[in-house]
Formats: structure tokens, sequence, C-alpha cells
């Protein structure tokens, strides 16, 4: 079976910043990615490069910022009032909210100050070239479930 819209893949990857060579994340070692091809949840330049792919199919393929996880948006930092976030939040942590269109969105909290807090909504990697070495382990049909709620499940029952 091939990757293509609605095939759930199974991926092993290793994550490079392009220029330095840091190691930015790895599932090896630990689980394999699975993901809902054809539904953004991975960067679209990867997700690009393994349309057709199957199971065996291994590449190094370096990306630049906008086709991995975009160019940092200045206007994505914002200052929000400190009691707009639960009392326990600490400075590096991911936080969640919803945007105008009722869409989860991933705030990093840069900075906490007495009265106000400033959030950054680019994602951690954004602004960086990076480089996915990746191997496919395994590309099956996803079932009607995943494609209604467009992400793969992991068998639990809270999906």
């Amino acid at each position: 079976m091939k990757a293509t819209k609605g095939s759930v893949v199974t991926v092993q990857y290793t994550l490079t910043d392009t220029k330095s060579g840091e190691v930015l994340e790895s599932s090896v070692g630990d689980e394999p990615l699975q993901y809902l091809h054809g539904f953004d949840e991975i960067a679209e330049g990867l997700e690009n490069v393994l349309e057709g792919a199957e199971k065996g199919f291994k590449t190094k393929v370096s990306l630049k910022a906008a086709d991995a996880y975009g160019e940092r948006e200045d206007d994505a930092v914002i200052e929000v009032p400190r009691t707009d976030l639960p009392e326990d939040v600490e400075e590096g942590e991911e936080i969640w909210s919803d945007d105008e269109d009722g869409e989860p969105q991933g705030f990093t909290v840069v900075k906490l100050g007495a009265d106000t807090a400033t959030l950054d909504g680019n994602h951690p990697y954004a602004g960086k070239d990076v480089t996915f070495d990746v191997e496919v382990l395994d590309v099956r049909a996803a079932t009607e479930e995943e494609l209604d709620h467009g992400h793969v499940h992991d068998g639990s029952e809270d999906e």
C-alpha cells in the first residue's frame, strides 16, 4: 500500500536543525510516529516527500522553514493578562486555546510577569531549516472513524 490521502503512515524519524546539526527530536528508541496522510498533521514538505511512499521507504530530506514549520511571525507573539492563565503555569510550558474559528492553537509561555504573560503562537521550530531522516515502517488504510475525526486512533476509549 502507498501513502495517499486517507492512509495511516507509521514512520521512524530524526529531525535536526539543518544549520547547526542539533537533533531537535527523534522517535528512534521510542514509539514511532503515526499520522493520517493528507490531513496536515506533519510538515507539508515532508508529507509531499512521503506521498506514494511504501513500507521500507527511507529518505533524508532538508526543508526550508517555509516548507517545514513556517517562518516566524512577529504578530504570533502576544501579551495577555496573567489572570487569563492557570496559576501554576511556568515559562517554557505549552498551553492551548481556541482561535477565532474554534480551532485549537498552541502557545509557548515565553515570559511571566506579575500582571502580564508573553505567549508565542509560532511553532517551536518556526524559522528553522530542518532535515528529516525518515523511514516508513507501515502504511495502512485509515478506518472510517479515523477519517471522520481527522486523526489516527490508538485504541483508547476517549477519542
